[in-house]
């Protein structure tokens, strides 16, 4: 994650962007944003690097913003949208994918899309509909899993060899590499796996575009 920042600050060297984490790691959201109050900013865009609108962007995060409101009065704190199933994401995940080797026109590939699941099916749902996204314009069949919840990836793997899928490929729908895509390479050992989706440029464009559109409807408001 400190590496997608330091692209996203060569792209507009004119922010002042901070990295800061909702959990497991320092420094916190609210470290960070009592430095930005206590340097004098007067407004703040807190950008979330999820990809999916569950728990951790409905309703962790904005409880984290408002009790820094209160703590910091004379800061205007706005919340991003979540980078979501953009398609330039879903771009990034196909890049990573073809680094493993395999060609786009061919249609042996089999590609699980393996994200991190949520308790809500709304969301799993949303999040499936990813799998077209990464596949678009090859010849690949694509299947999704997850991490925390069914579809697992040996399901997922499963089911795309039914349809005579011999080249398996399991693709992280994830930013970063951590305890849950362990998880996922583990029970799929025998198959393939493409990098997350890292720094890439697509990841900054996209951070960028949810900031500047934060940006756009502050000053409206």
């Amino acid at each position: 994650m400190q590496s997608v920042v330091a692209r996203i600050r060569e792209a507009r060297p004119d922010l002042d962007i901070r990295l800061c984490f909702l959990d497991l790691n320092a420094p916190s959201v609210e470290q960070v944003i009592a430095g930005v109050a206590a340097d004098g900013y007067r407004s703040a865009v807190v950008v979330p690097l999820l990809l999916g609108s569950a728990f951790h962007a409905r309703v962790d995060l904005p409880g984290i913003l408002d009790a820094a409101r209160d703590r910091h009065p004379r800061l205007e704190i706005a919340q991003a949208e979540v980078l979501g199933t953009d398609d330039r994401l879903a771009a990034a995940v196909r890049s990573r994918i073809l680094d493993t080797g395999v060609s786009a026109s061919d249609p042996s590939v089999g590609v699980a899309v393996a994200a991190v699941g949520s308790s809500s099916a709304t969301a799993n749902i949303r999040t499936a509909a990813v799998t077209a996204a990464v596949v678009r314009g090859t010849s690949w069949h694509a299947d999704i899993c997850f991490a925390t919840t069914e579809p697992s990836v040996t399901l997922a793997i499963s089911r795309l060899r039914t349809r005579r899928a011999s080249r398996i490929v399991v693709a992280p729908w994830f930013l970063a590499p951590g305890l849950l895509t362990d998880r996922v390479e583990a029970s799929a050992q025998h198959v393939r796996h493409a990098a997350t989706i890292g720094d890439h440029a697509f990841l900054t464009d996209v951070v960028l575009d949810r900031y500047l559109s934060t940006c756009t409807i502050t000053i409206a408001a």
